[in-house]
């Protein structure tokens, strides 16, 4: 078996996980973990409130660029919102820490990377206990 995966960019082998420039060699990988990352909440509601605020501010000073301003701040916090992706990431244990080595949109993709590696890392072992 000589690259037991090859998708998007992302490689497992026998011997390591190459993804996005970054190579973790199988010997040093104790766990591998995907993370779902939500929508950012804060800003956009932070950026939709103050737009609202901005908004009645002008429609009680009698100010158009007040209430035009405002009403555009709170379509820019929409955006902000409707356009976020839920992203997964695949996070490598090694025993200097834990780094993010895949992130996606897509989570059936993620979860097959780090199937694959959870496999390659298995069979590594396998291999080095045989040797042994």
């Amino acid at each position: 078996m000589e690259t037991p995966f090859n998708d998007r960019g992302v490689s497992v082998t026998r011997n390591a996980l190459s993804s996005a420039g970054q190579v973790f060699p199988l010997r040093d990988i104790v766990g591998v973990r995907v993370v779902t990352v939500p929508k950012n909440k804060v800003l956009p509601v932070t950026i939709s409130v103050l737009g609202l605020i901005g908004a009645i501010a002008g429609v009680i000073f009698g100010s158009p660029a007040g209430i035009v301003c405002g009403v555009m701040l709170v379509v820019v916090g929409w955006l902000t919102w409707a356009t976020q992706d839920i992203t997964h990431r695949l996070m490598v244990q090694t025993a200097d820490g834990e780094r993010e080595a895949l992130m996606s949109t897509d989570r059936e993709f993620v979860e097959r990377v780090g199937a694959a590696v959870g496999a390659a890392v298995d069979e590594a072992k396998a291999a080095a206990v045989q040797k042994a």
